[in-house]
């Protein structure tokens, strides 16, 4: 039997979080294979205590008959593992001989990809494929080998045993926080205000926890810092998780359902709350306006959206959803803030020095003395709640594609963050 070497890491490629019909996560793996090699470069995870090696370089690709044997390993292993009673469960796998181009990943991932194009892609690639049900799959399979990395993160996913599969996951919460004030290169582990272990998934799944990260060696020496239920296998993947790849810059009248869209404006009217804790607010710049919302899941994040004000010029961050039209707000970014004054005290006479007394609601004031009339209060600047800078909803809220301000301090150390401390308060962060 022929043997086969994983080349690079294995992929977690996210798509688009706006999609009505997506899967959970929205997500799809992606491993490239080839000749194996006499030597063993790296170590990129571990199956029942064996380790598991992979090649930056492949030493020969694969024929079309190694790629119609390798399509029968992966339809067995679909076959048995796929839960294709679940209702939302729409797999697909496909092999190719060569890369589609990148734009289908951009697509993918920003937009809405028609299935028949990414059938037509395939056959003109002669790839090796089957869609499951619907086959919508295939959009994502195809869309993660179509990616070439801008950006790229990590994350080291850990296994569990088959028969804990179902119940309830063992994770020491304190561990994962003491993780998270040790691996400063991790991100998304714990949420300190509202108790969120975000490193552990909410379904039913075979994962058990999955650290995220910007270096490897950061993310092995979490993982054995994490106090948890045995691990049975785990595995790193590169990703474009936290890159925030789904994002385009569009002016509002541009904008699409299902995007994912970075918009400049001005905010056109103070935020509001609605019934459920949710805060409105419009943008407007000079091609129209659009509703933004911070919704409850959102948490204290609602505080400084709350605080912003008429006139402020932001960029906002966030998915669009279709019906009402509106921006999902996932972070913004504060680029001015406007001046808001407020009435201190009643005018002065300056003949009598006495305060004047209001004539009644917008009808000025009277020195009830010598009668001198005034239309203009004493006033004065009104300290704002915000700074400039950005801010971004909490690590329970994120989702998986959009950037922490940690990564985006790091790429770009000039950027002003504001980042809440353990009592909500904010903390200025400037690396300039």
């Amino acid at each position: 039997m022929k043997r086969y070497q994983i080349i690079g890491y294995p992929r977690l490629v996210r798509l688009n979080p706006n999609i009505p019909w997506k899967t959970r996560g929205n997500g799809a793996l992606c491993l490239q294979v080839g000749k194996r090699e006499k030597t063993k470069t790296q170590k990129i995870g571990e199956i029942d205590a064996r380790d598991i090696y992979s090649s930056s370089v492949f030493i020969e690709e694969l024929d079309v008959f190694e790629q119609r044997t390798l399509g029968k390993i992966v339809k067995e292993t679909v076959d048995a593992q796929a839960r294709i009673d679940d209702e939302n469960t729409n797999p697909g796998y496909v092999l190719l001989l060569r890369k589609p181009e990148k734009k289908l990943y951009w697509k993918a991932v920003r937009s809405i990809v028609p299935l028949d194009e990414v059938h037509a892609l395939l056959r003109d690639h002669e790839a090796v494929f089957e869609g499951y049900k619907n086959s919508r799959g295939l959009i994502g399979a195809t869309a993660a080998i179509a990616w070439e990395p801008l950006d790229k993160t990590f994350e080291l996913i850990t296994y569990r045993h088959r028969k804990r599969w179902g119940s309830k996951r063992n994770v020491d919460a304190r561990s994962v926080q003491m993780m998270d004030s040790q691996c400063p290169s991790t991100f998304d582990n714990y949420d300190e205000v509202n108790h969120h272990n975000r490193i552990v998934p909410n379904s039913p799944c075979p994962i058990l926890y999955g650290i995220r990260g910007d270096d490897i060696d950061d993310l092995i020496h979490a993982s054995t810092l994490v106090k948890s239920e045995p691990i049975e296998s785990w595995l790193l993947f590169e990703t474009n998780q936290g890159t925030d790849d789904h994002l385009q810059r569009k002016p509002v009248r541009s904008v699409q359902p299902f995007e994912s869209v970075i918009t400049e404006g001005a905010v056109h009217d103070n935020p509001f709350t609605i019934r459920g804790g949710h805060v409105l607010f419009t943008l407007r710049d000079q091609t129209g306006s659009i509703p933004c919302a911070a919704y409850e899941p959102t948490k204290e994040f609602r505080n400084r959206i709350r605080g912003l004000r008429e006139g402020d010029l932001i960029d906002v961050f966030g998915g669009v959803r279709e019906h009402p039209l509106t921006i999902n707000v996932e972070k913004i970014c504060i680029k001015q803030l406007t001046s808001v004054q407020r009435k201190v005290e009643n005018p002065v006479c300056p003949h009598c020095g006495k305060h004047m007394k209001s004539k009644g609601t917008n009808q000025g004031y009277k020195c009830i003395r010598c009668g001198t009339k005034s239309n203009e209060p004493m006033i004065q600047d009104q300290q704002r709640t915000l700074l400039s800078g950005f801010y971004e909803v909490p690590v329970c809220a994120r989702r998986h594609l959009s950037k922490p301000l940690k990564r985006i301090m790091k790429q770009s150390p000039a950027m002003t963050i504001n980042l809440p401390d353990s009592k909500n308060k904010i903390i200025l962060r400037n690396s300039a």
